[in-house]
């Protein structure tokens, strides 16, 4: 049983996906899996570069044609960063099949300690870690004693702030709408409305909304200081730009690229995080039984649930976490 993504929006199947083709192929059985924004972005037909249509999951390897390294009963998550041929990880069981190097990067090896509400957040803590390590490199010092604002109070903008606090950096996440800021405080986290951050007080500015639309994007340039650094990690297309910002918003981010340039006069240097690596999740499986992030599971469901829920999540604010027990 899955829920794929088809011309009609997502539907569910009752039946065995087929195996996809490539040197190697194992099954995993999916133990728990998160909806993630990126999977809504796709429903709505809003999300640019290649399908990862369920991919934040945690299952057991029910066959492998590796069995030496990738053995049957083995605990993974999913990288989706990582090319292989695959089926969604909304379902009971799903395949991916590849060469060696890339199945063994692609599926990291989750330790038995760490429970599958935990694990199940194993791959955007890796990506928050990626932002954090960018962030870092971009500035081209570590961020400790750095003044960082990190937009946006999603899943993804919460795990980015926690991690850049864990490595020193003096963080503010700020947010637009009371709802979610409301939602975030009840558990414990502090939010800041974007309206009252101060103009020209941060070293950097994470774009981890969403969307890295203009007028956030000009909101995170106005509260730098002057050659301050915008990191952009929320979604862009082809073509996305900022009036009197003269950089391609979409390559810098996919390619993790850094730009120095002037906005109205101020320098400023724009850059981009995108993506993981296997550093990112081994160091996620370390930090994960730290953090309390199965406060933000606001919602568990079977798979006959899932086309509605997303559908009713496209069209609605979801705050928090939805998981799928299979």
């Amino acid at each position: 049983m899955r829920v794929e993504l088809g011309p009609d929006g997502p539907c569910l199947r009752l039946d065995r996906p087929d195996p996809p083709a490539g040197e190697h192929r194992v099954l995993i059985r999916v133990e728990l899996a998160g909806l993630c924004r990126s999977d809504l972005k796709e429903v709505a037909r809003e999300r640019h570069g290649p399908s990862q249509f369920g991919h934040e999951l945690v299952g057991l390897i029910a066959e492998s044609t590796l069995a030496d390294r990738l053995p049957t009963g083995l605990r993974v998550a999913l990288d989706p960063n990582v090319r292989l041929a695959r089926t969604t990880g909304f379902a009971t069981e799903m395949y991916a099949a590849g060469p060696a190097d890339r199945l063994l990067t692609a599926l990291p090896r989750i330790p038995d300690r760490i429970s599958a509400r935990q694990a199940v957040f194993a791959e955007p803590l890796a990506c928050a870690g990626h932002c954090v390590a960018a962030l870092a490199g971009h500035l081209g010092v570590p961020p400790a004693g750095r003044r960082v604002v990190v937009f946006g109070a999603g899943a993804a903008g919460l795990l980015i702030a926690r991690l850049a606090e864990l490595a020193g950096a003096d963080v503010t996440l700020a947010n637009r709408s009371a709802d979610r800021a409301k939602f975030l405080q009840d558990r414990g986290f502090e939010v800041r409305a974007i309206a009252t951050l101060p103009a020209s007080a941060f070293d950097a500015a994470v774009i981890a909304t969403s969307f890295v639309r203009p007028d956030i994007l000009a909101e995170a340039l106005h509260v730098l200081v002057p050659a301050g650094l915008a990191l952009l990690y929320g979604g862009t297309a082809p073509g996305d730009e900022l009036p009197g910002l003269p950089v391609d918003l979409d390559r810098v981010r996919r390619h993790e690229h850094a730009v120095h340039t002037t906005w109205f006069g101020r320098p400023v240097t724009v850059a981009g995080s995108y993506g993981t690596t296997p550093a990112d999740f081994a160091a996620a499986l370390i930090t994960l039984p730290n953090l309390p992030l199965e406060r933000l599971i606001t919602e568990e469901i079977t798979l006959p649930e899932l086309p509605a829920v997303l559908r009713d999540q496209i069209t609605g604010r979801p705050l928090g976490k939805t998981v799928i027990r299979p």
